[in-house]
């Protein structure tokens, strides 16, 4: 990670001729890109390294010509010699999901989602306008060929995980029809491919800005639409995505110079609903079943949900029969409960103690009466406090985290903790328990079992919504230059 930074802060002083002042290592998303914000006085840039070189070269050759036509993008001020680095425009991190998640449907969100479409459908247009798709990371057309990898994708890492019987062939012969019948659309622009909320920036000025394009090809518009309209973590209203939807129309008409006929245009588009829906599953699929992400298995119920909704209003102005099929039996409620864990409600007594503490001071005693519960030796992952920065910061402080996601193996040892912790809460939910501990431990109960416990009461809180009581013994037992806040996780 050393390394990565100091070419960070090599280029951006070959960019600007002064050394960069202090850089913030930004949090991993799902790509294997590093972002890092690099401050200086009262302005900031954002470094990206990225290994995958054609990559980095779509997302600069698009962002060169939308930015050149005004578009909704970052400027990119400087490129490494090898191509693997690039500073480009900060907008800051507050995304348009942030704002969903903070506000709910309030009115000002709605105008950012609707402001974000008007200029989605900008960028779909004007940047198609001389662009060479020539410089696309794959196809250079979302046709046939890349609508069939989307439902394929959906087959392979979802549907057959269920291990269900179906008719292969059936399916394969329907997803044809499908694929064909999307082929044929009327408009093609510039598709996104990837346009979702976690994606559109908003500054504190209210306007929005786009990132994360660099998959993007000739396409229908109304695919994007779909994806953000049904992203399942949004979770829209019905009456919301029926607006905006209106609102695109209204607004790409008048881009397009052009009257649309929205019946041909909604038709396609609820078909482009159903591939990003399937796309996504397919996705939640691979990180959640195959990778076990727990993050992403818990979004499966949504995902679900979503298509359930989808096809209990919605055609798609084809026969597909065997598809069909295979649809009703992901929504069915035999496998949504089978992804959906148990919620504890406000009459559940259960209470998770999750503690960390020094192996040196001894494992934590059980004070319920009950026994049990779980320990976990967090000595295997690789130790900050070996660090002499390190030294004087806890398992709380950003830098520390930071070290603990990106070069150690916490995060595969915490997915492999949570898939045991789980079966013991859902069981125990169910059975009206009401004690369970779950305790950390490390060298000194500073760095590693306290990142995990805190870790642990989050995934908890956030997939089963029961009570968490989080105790770091030792360091409560200290009186530390830098205390442990009181955090809600």
């Amino acid at each position: 990670m050393q390394e990565i930074i100091d070419s960070i802060k090599n280029l951006y002083k070959d960019w600007k001729g002064i050394e960069p002042g202090s850089i913030d290592v930004l949090q991993q998303s799902g790509s294997e890109r590093r972002y890092f914000r690099i401050h200086e006085k009262d302005k900031t840039v954002i470094g990206t390294y990225g290994a995958n070189i054609p990559e980095n070269d779509a997302f600069i050759y698009f962002s060169r010509q939308f930015k050149s036509k005004k578009l909704a993008v970052p400027e990119i001020y400087a490129i490494s010699d090898d191509k693997q680095f690039y500073l480009q425009e900060d907008f800051g991190d507050v995304s348009l999901l942030h704002h969903l998640e903070k506000e709910g449907f309030s009115g000002n969100v709605y105008t950012l989602f609707k402001n974000s479409l008007i200029a989605l459908a900008n960028l779909q247009v004007k940047g198609d306008e001389g662009l060479d798709y020539d410089k696309c990371l794959t196809n250079k057309v979302f046709g046939k060929e890349a609508i069939m990898a989307d439902l394929l994708y959906f087959k392979y890492y979802f549907l057959d995980a269920l291990r269900k019987p179906y008719d292969k062939q059936k399916l394969i012969n329907d997803f044809e029809a499908l694929s064909n019948y999307l082929t044929h659309t009327e408009y093609k622009y510039f598709m996104f491919r990837d346009f979702q909320s976690r994606n559109i920036l908003i500054t504190n000025e209210g306007n929005v800005h786009f990132i994360d394009y660099q998959g993007g090809m000739k396409g229908a518009p109304q695919y994007d639409v779909a994806s953000m309209l049904w992203q399942a973590r949004a979770n829209l209203t019905e009456e919301w995505k029926e607006n905006l939807l209106t609102d695109y129309m209204d607004s790409f008409e008048k881009i397009i110079g052009a009257t649309l006929d929205r019946g041909i245009f909604r038709s396609q588009y609820n078909g482009y609903v159903l591939i990003r829906l399937l796309q996504v599953l397919g996705a939640y699929g691979f990180r959640g079943l195959f990778e076990r992400k727990a993050q992403f298995l818990t979004s499966i119920p949504l995902a679900l949900n979503n298509l359930k909704e989808f096809f209990q209003k919605n055609s798609l102005g084809i026969s597909v029969p065997d598809f069909r099929k295979v649809l009703d039996l992901c929504v069915s409620d035999e496998i949504i409960q089978q992804f959906t864990p148990v919620q504890a409600t406000a009459d559940t007594p259960l209470i998770v103690k999750v503690n960390s503490f020094s192996y040196k001071k001894g494992i934590p005693t059980d004070d319920s009466n009950n026994g049990g519960g779980f320990v976990f030796d967090c000595r295997g992952i690789l130790n900050p406090g070996r660090i002499e920065k390190f030294k004087i910061q806890t398992g709380r402080d950003k830098e520390v985290k930071d070290y603990l996601e990106q070069q150690t193996l916490m995060p595969d040892f915490l997915n492999s903790v949570f898939d045991i912790v789980d079966i013991s809460v859902e069981d125990y939910i169910k059975r009206g328990f009401e004690s369970l501990m779950v305790s950390f431990g490390c060298t000194g109960g500073q760095h590693r079992s306290v990142y995990a416990a805190d870790a642990m009461a989050r995934h908890l809180r956030n997939k089963f919504k029961v009570k968490v009581e989080v105790k770091h013994i030792e360091q409560e037992s200290k009186n530390w230059q830098n205390p442990l806040p009181e955090k809600k996780q």
